[in-house]
C-alpha cells in the first residue's frame, strides 16, 4: 500500500508539472535546474535554425556537453549546456522562420545568464561574386518581410494608410511589382518596407522605437575579421566547388519568413539593400539581442544562389551539408578567439 501511495504521488506531481508547462509556467523542477545552471554562468548563447545546422555542432569534437545536466527542456525547446573551446555555452535550436527564432531567442536571454549570442547556419546568396560554401558575416541585419502593401491606384507620392500616426513610413523605400510585369498594369502596386517596432530594455516600457538595420556587435565583428584566412573544405565526395570557400565580412543580411527561390527578387534585394545573405531567422535573433542590449553576431554559410543562375546545378542539395559544416567550423573558430574563461 505504501509503494502504491508513493507511486500515486509521483504521478500527481508529474501531471502537475506537465500542466504548469502547458500553461507556459516554469515548473519548480525546471526553475531549480535553471537556477542551478545560471550559477555556473554567464554563457555564450548559441542559436541554430534547424537540426540540419545543429547536428554537425553537436557531433563536433569541439563541443563537450556537461555530464551532470546536459540539457533543460522548456516550452518545446531543448537548451543544451556544455563547452566550446573552454567557453561555457547554452545551445538552442529555433525552428523555421522569424516567429520561432524570435520566441526562442527571447526565451534564451530571459531564462539564462548570457554574455553574448552567436547565431549560425546556412543562407541563400544574393551576391554573384561569392560562391557556394563561402561563409558570410554581415555587419547589419534587417527584417525584410514587414510591409505596407499599397492599394491599387495610389502613386509613389500618396500617403500610406496610418502613415500620419507614425505607424508606417516611406523612408526605406518600396518594391514596385509592375516593374516585373512585361505588358500590362499590375494590380499588386507597391510594397513599402517598414522598420520594426521595438521596445529596448533600457527604454520606457510601451514607448516604441523603430529600427530597420541592426548592427552586430563591433567587438565581435573585429574578432570575426581574424577569420578571413580560414581554410574550409571545398569538396563533397568527388564533387568540388570552383574554388576553396572563404570567410568574408559583408555589408548586410536580410531575413523574412519567406524562402527566396526567385532570381528577380534576389536581384532586387541585392540592388536595393546591398544584401548578401538571405534567410529566415537572423534578423529575429538580431532584433531580440538589440532590444536586450546583448552583443551578438550572425555567421551564415552560403548554400546556393537564391533563385538559381550559377554554374552549379542543384547547389543546395549538393553542397548544403558542406555549407552547414562550414558555418559550424567558423563558429567554433570564432568562439576560440574570445577571451578564455577560467573554469
Amino acid at each position: 500500500m505504501g509503494y502504491f501511495l508513493i507511486g500515486l504521488l509521483v504521478v500527481i506531481l508529474s501531471i502537475g508539472n506537465i500542466i504548469e508547462e502547458a500553461n507556459g509556467e516554469i515548473s519548480p523542477r525546471a526553475l531549480s535546474q535553471i537556477e542551478r545552471m545560471n550559477k555556473r554562468g554567464p554563457y555564450l548563447g548559441v542559436v541554430a535554425p534547424n537540426n540540419f545546422e545543429l547536428n554537425p555542432l553537436l557531433a563536433s569534437q569541439a563541443y563537450v556537453p556537461y555530464p551532470s545536466l546536459p540539457f533543460i527542456d522548456f516550452a518545446g525547446r531543448r537548451f543544451r549546456f556544455g563547452k566550446i573551446s573552454n567557453q561555457r555555452v547554452v545551445i538552442v535550436m529555433t525552428g523555421l522562420g522569424m516567429v520561432n527564432a524570435g520566441v526562442t531567442t527571447q526565451l534564451l536571454v530571459s531564462l539564462f545568464r548570457l554574455k553574448g549570442v552567436l547565431h549560425y547556419g546556412i543562407a541563400g546568396n544574393a551576391d554573384v561574386n561569392l560562391e557556394v560554401g563561402d561563409v558570410t558575416i554581415p555587419r547589419f541585419w534587417a527584417h525584410s518581410g514587414l510591409w505596407n502593401w499599397q492599394r491599387y491606384g495610389d502613386g509613389i507620392d500618396n500617403e500610406l494608410s496610418l502613415e500620419a500616426g507614425g505607424d508606417y513610413t516611406r523612408e526605406i523605400g518600396y518594391l514596385h511589382f509592375s516593374k516585373f510585369n512585361n505588358r500590362s498594369d499590375n494590380l499588386l502596386n507597391r510594397i513599402w518596407y517598414q522598420p520594426e517596432e521595438i521596445f529596448p530594455v533600457t527604454g520606457t516600457p510601451e514607448v516604441r522605437e523603430h529600427v530597420f538595420w541592426i548592427p552586430v556587435d563591433k567587438s565581435y565583428l573585429d574578432l570575426a575579421r581574424q577569420l578571413e584566412d580560414t581554410k574550409l573544405p571545398q569538396c563533397v565526395n568527388t564533387t568540388c566547388l570552383p574554388r576553396p570557400p572563404k570567410v568574408t565580412i559583408v555589408d548586410r543580411g536580410v531575413s523574412a519568413s519567406v524562402f527566396v527561390d526567385n532570381a528577380a527578387y534576389r536581384t532586387f534585394l541585392r540592388t536595393k539593400f546591398n544584401a548578401t545573405a538571405i534567410e529566415m531567422e537572423g534578423a529575429a535573433v538580431a532584433l531580440v539581442c538589440h532590444q536586450q542590449r546583448l552583443p551578438f553576431v550572425v555567421i551564415r554559410a552560403l548554400s546556393d544562389l537564391a533563385g538559381g543562375g550559377s554554374d552549379i546545378s542543384n547547389e543546395a542539395n549538393l553542397f548544403g551539408s558542406l555549407a552547414a559544416q562550414n558555418s559550424v567550423d567558423v563558429l567554433v573558430k570564432f568562439v576560440g578567439l574570445l577571451s578564455p574563461r577560467k573554469t
